[in-house]
């Protein structure tokens, strides 16, 4: 496991061997990122035909957590699962070409929480890209975090065009 690998990890692999369970409020932000991508990987593995509720309650066994039913990462998790096909349809046009198709389920599943991201928090452009190319770099194909960062610049300039003026401003002041 390198240095990327570590940012993401719970440890999952000792998870098994521990006493101490992980609670959800422990979680940090990009461990909360991380768990979410993993939970909709699992999710298109099973071919969306269990339930996130399931899964998530086979994550809590499996690796000591404690993600509760009614926390951000589920609710999160189910409405990018939700709207993946419409995530999808938004990534579609910002593919220069390339095929859809083409791009590895990793690729896809870290823009589909992006794009969610970008559309559904008020977390900065610039962590929502940092935290995706950070998630391509330990999970996706070797060059994909640049992909990504390009996708994702042209997304931010379409769903939230007033930050990309703001930024200007402040670059030209």
């Amino acid at each position: 496991m390198d240095n990327n690998d570590k940012k993401h990890s719970l440890d999952l692999d000792n998870a098994e061997t521990s006493n101490n369970e992980i609670h959800y409020d422990d979680l940090t932000r990009r461990e909360v990122r991380s768990i979410i991508f993993h939970l909709l990987y699992a999710m298109d593995a099973f071919d969306y035909q269990v339930s996130l509720g399931e899964l998530v309650d086979t994550f809590n066994r499996g690796f000591e957590l404690q993600i509760p039913m009614d926390s951000d990462l589920h609710k999160t998790t189910a409405e990018i699962i939700k709207n993946r096909e419409d995530l999808d349809e938004k990534i579609k046009p910002l593919l220069i070409n390339w095929r859809f198709d083409r791009i590895g389920l990793s690729t896809k599943l870290i823009l589909r929480y992006a794009i969610w991201e970008l559309e559904h928090s008020d977390i900065p452009h610039n962590i929502i890209i940092n935290e995706a190319i950070e998630l391509a770099k330990c999970f996706s194909e070797t060059d994909a975090y640049k992909f990504i960062n390009g996708i994702l610049d042209k997304a931010v300039r379409q769903i939230r065009p007033d930050a990309i003026t703001n930024e200007t401003e402040e670059k030209d002041s």
